[in-house]
This record gives structure tokens, C-alpha cells and sequence, in this order.
């Protein structure tokens, strides 16, 4: 062989990557594996090998070749780059953060280094230190359409729609045939509750992909939240013949099947939600909502934040314009019309938006919060009202805090939890001598049990089960009502409400 082993190594590699960036991986493959017959410390053709084995969907030995390769050479910052893409591949998403962190001090001016740490810290729900990363990438690069749909999928999960929005049309206006920016698209517009829109989203994004299940789903979705729940079910019917073990589209067609009232169907759809890995506790408690189980003592955690974590954007429009929602001030009524004094130390457990807000600063010295949804919260301390807005289960909350108020407020919280006994207890705990706590249940049927949950997977309470509870827990009741609460489905709902006094 004339050819020295430099120059033809150079000729080897020049003729792999061109094979690899035209797409054709396996003979680039055996152009890079006989490099390193001659040179086994090569470093393109371990980072390369490498960069084809993620192409190819085997992180494990991309994973393996690329740290091969930063062992050669540590300081490139393309091949700490690869490493992180293939370390998110593989579930590893702390060191994958630390891959691209090293890139970065390696890089300064890399953006997609910056882009890629983002969606490693959106993994670890460090959504704000995401969204400064997308944006670091963009001021880099601003013609940059991943980074921009990036900035879209953080912006939606921050429940920020309207900016999630025109961020994913940026995107879209880089790369109109995108199809994970036209399901950003679509997301954003469900946030908002434009409908029809959200599903031209989606059928675009399901037009360039037609196998992304997920799609379908979303679909679905949004075709059930606009009322059309035969074709909810026939996206989530095409969702499942892709993937028939995904949990959430078996969920969300128990879902549709209820509201049409196919209530055996929904049950099997539940059950095979739950089968399929989805979780128990909300499977539990959907059967429940169709008389197929146990009534539970309170809704997941979870399932309550992620709803009104959804809902944060248009909850007080919707509330009072559509569903002629007036808890907040029949509660006033009820405070008011029994001997009330100012400057009080009030707390409103789960004050979503601050609804109540208006009514109890009037005449509170300190008002306080606490909600499951920190969206809901954002939205509570744009009104200005509050001390301090904690996100927590308001049980947690008000342990430990003894004496604390001198009244608490629910509106319309305890059609979440069936149980109310520990809430009565801790409340009862947080309370000053003579202290009041006032609040309002759906009205249950008195010839039943003591809770029941609805199909509108709200609870309804009877009022014997309220003063029985009231007088265990050491409270006497001043006065009861009652009011409409709200619309549904065009019906009034019948709501109880209730003052209490501390004994």
C-alpha cells in the first residue's frame, strides 16, 4: 500500500461523512469502523459512529462511542452536543443537562447547545431557566425554527397560551411544513379555547406524521372539549389502532363514551387505561364517577392541578359569564348578614383566582391564599390582594399553622374532596377563639350517602353530613343557604352554604 495511514484515513472520513450526510448510514458506518482498524483513538469516527448510532435509535452505543470520543479529545464542544441528545434519548436527563452545560463553557455562541439545555431543563420542570435557555439560542440564532417551537412546548406548559401561540407560528413561518410546530400550534389554541383552530392544528401536524399517536389524541381532544364526540372517538380510535397500549387515549375515550352515556363502554375504556399504566388513583376515581367503584375520599392531587392549571386563562370569564357562576358573593352575604367585624385575618383555601379576593379584603387586615394550581395563583396575585399565595394542598398548608386567622373561606373547593373531616379538623386548628369558617358544597341528596361523586367528577354533600361533622369537629353552625351556584349543561346547581363558628 502506498497510501500513508494519515492520508488515507483523511480520504476515509471525507468519503463517510459525505455518505452520511446524504443519508446512507451503513456504508459510512463501515468507512468510519475501517479508521479505526487503523486509528481505534480516532475521534471523528467514534463521534460520528456515534452521531449514526442515535440516528439509528440506539442511544446505548452512542452513548458509548461519543464518550469514547471526548476521552480522545475533550474539548470539542459538537461532540459534548451529541452526548446530551443521546443521554435524553436514553432518560438520562441530568447528565444530559451536564453535556450541553460543558458544551456551552466549551461554546459560548453555540445555539444549539442552548436550545437542546432547554429541553433538558423543561424535563426537570425548570421551565424558567428553559425559556431563558430558547431564548439565549434565539438571540444567537434567530432564524432558528426548533428553538422556537421549543420556546412554544415551554410557554404552553407555563400555561402562557397566547405567547405559546406566537411562538410556534414563528416556527411555522421558518418552516411552514413543521409538524411538531403545527401540534404546538394546536396546543396553544386548546389552552385558549379556540377549538376549530386547535384542530386544523392538529390534522396539519397528523398530515406531515400520520403515525404520531399523540396527535391523533390531542385530536381527540379538543374535537370532545368543542362537543363533537363522534369523531373524539374516532381519533382516539385511530390513536389506539397505532398504539393500542396508550393509557391516555383509552382515558380520554372513557371520557367521551360517558358523556354520550355508553357507561359500560366507559368503564372498559377506564379499566384499560389502567391496565395500560395509567394512574391508579384517577382511574379510581373516573369509575367511581359512573358507579363502577368505590367513591374516593378526594380527587388526585394531580388530576385537580393539571385541570385548572389548564383552566388558569379564562376561569373567571367562564365562571361568571357562561356558567353565571355567584359563590363568592352569596358567601359575602352569609359573612356579612351574621355579625362580621373588620380587620380580620382571613385565609381562603383554594383561591384559584382570587374570585373571593375582592369580597373579603374589604374587610380583612391580612388576606392569604393557598391553591393546588400555580397558574391559578399567577393569575390571584395579578389582582394584588393577597399577603401571601402559597401552592400547596390546603391541608398541608394549614398544618402546623395554629391560631393563625380569624376566619377561613372555601368557595366552591369542596366539591373536590369527599372526605371533609380532615379539612374540618385543620381548620378548626388554624383558627382563633371564636373564628369563622365559612363555605359551599353542591347540594347532595339527603336520603343518600353522606358524599357521592357526580359524573361531572364534582362531590355533592348533604347537610346532615355537614352538621354532624361541624359538631364532631368542635364548630357551631350560624347559618346555612342556599343559592344556584352555577350552570351546567343549562341546569342550576343547587349549592349549600355554610357559616361556622369555632367552639
Amino acid at each position: 500500500m502506498t497510501t500513508s495511514h494519515p492520508a488515507l484515513i483523511a480520504s476515509l472520513l471525507r468519503q463517510a461523512v459525505q455518505l452520511q450526510q446524504q443519508g446512507q448510514l451503513a456504508p459510512a458506518q463501515a468507512l468510519y469502523r475501517q479508521v479505526l482498524a487503523l486509528e481505534p483513538q480516532q475521534f471523528d469516527a467514534l463521534h460520528l459512529l456515534g452521531v449514526i448510532a442515535r440516528q439509528q435509535g440506539d442511544a446505548v452505543a452512542a452513548i458509548d462511542l461519543i464518550s469514547r470520543a471526548i476521552a480522545v479529545d475533550g474539548g470539542q464542544a459538537r461532540a459534548h452536543a451529541n452526548l446530551g441528545v443521546a443521554l435524553m434519548d436514553a432518560g438520562r436527563v441530568q447528565d444530559a443537562l451536564d453535556s450541553h452545560e460543558r458544551a456551552i463553557a466549551l461554546q459560548a455562541d453555540y445555539a444549539m447547545a442552548w436550545s437542546n439545555r432547554g429541553n433538558a431543563l423543561r424535563q426537570l420542570q425548570r421551565h424558567g431557566e428553559a425559556l431563558h435557555s430558547y431564548q439565549r439560542a434565539l438571540t444567537l440564532q434567530p432564524n432558528y425554527p426548533e428553538a422556537h417551537c421549543n420556546r412554544a412546548i415551554v410557554l404552553q406548559e407555563m400555561g402562557r397560551y397566547a405567547e405559546a401561540l406566537g411562538a410556534s407560528e414563528d416556527a411555522l413561518d421558518l418552516r411552514e411544513r413543521y409538524a411538531d410546530a403545527w401540534f404546538a400550534r394546536g396546543n396553544a389554541l386548546h389552552g385558549l379555547r379556540a377549538l376549530t383552530e386547535a384542530i386544523d392544528s392538529f390534522e396539519r401536524a397528523i398530515a406531515l406524521r400520520p403515525a404520531w399517536v399523540e396527535a391523533h389524541s390531542a385530536l381527540g381532544a379538543s374535537l370532545q372539549r368543542l362537543g363533537d364526540f363522534g369523531a373524539a372517538l374516532a381519533a382516539y380510535d385511530h390513536a389506539l389502532a397505532l398504539k393500542p397500549g396508550h393509557a391516555l387515549a383509552h382515558y380520554h375515550r372513557g371520557n367521551t363514551l360517558r358523556s354520550l352515556g355508553r357507561i359500560e363502554q366507559a368503564v372498559a375504556a377506564y379499566r384499560a387505561a389502567l391496565a395500560h399504566g395509567d394512574d391508579p388513583q384517577t382511574i379510581a376515581f373516573a369509575l367511581a364517577s359512573v358507579g363502577a367503584g368505590e367513591t374516593p375520599a378526594t380527587l388526585p392531587g394531580e388530576y385537580v392541578r393539571t385541570l385548572f392549571d389548564q383552566y388558569a386563562n379564562h376561569f373567571d370569564q367562564h365562571l361568571t359569564e357562561v356558567l353565571g357562576y355567584r359563590t363568592p358573593a352569596a358567601l359575602d352575604e352569609l359573612i356579612r348578614g351574621n355579625g362580621h367585624h373588620d380587620d380580620l385575618d382571613i385565609v381562603d383555601l383554594g383561591c384559584g383566582t382570587g374570585l373571593c379576593g375582592p369580597y373579603l379584603h374589604a374587610y380583612a387586615r391580612r388576606l392569604d391564599g393557598v391553591d393546588l394550581s400555580q397558574h391559578m395563583l399567577d393569575k390571584a396575585a395579578e389582582r394584588a390582594l393577597y399577603g401571601e399565595l402559597a401552592c400547596c394542598d390546603l391541608v398541608t398548608y394549614l398544618a402546623g399553622r395554629d391560631q393563625a386567622w380569624d376566619l377561613a373561606v372555601a368557595a366552591d373547593v369542596f366539591v373536590y374532596i369527599g372526605d371533609l373531616a380532615p379539612v374540618f379538623e385543620a381548620v378548626h386548628q388554624a383558627l382563633r377563639a371564636d373564628g369563622r369558617f365559612c363555605f359551599s358544597v353542591e347540594a347532595g341528596v339527603e336520603n343518600g350517602a353522606d358524599y357521592v361523586l357526580q359524573p361531572s367528577n364534582r362531590y355533592a354533600h348533604t347537610l346532615p353530613y355537614l352538621h354532624r361533622l361541624a359538631a364532631a369537629t368542635g364548630f357551631t353552625v350560624l347559618a346555612t343557604g342556599n343559592l344556584a351556584a352555577r350552570q351546567e349543561n343549562g341546569a342550576p346547581i343547587t349549592a349549600h352554604t355554610l357559616l361556622l363558628r369555632k367552639t
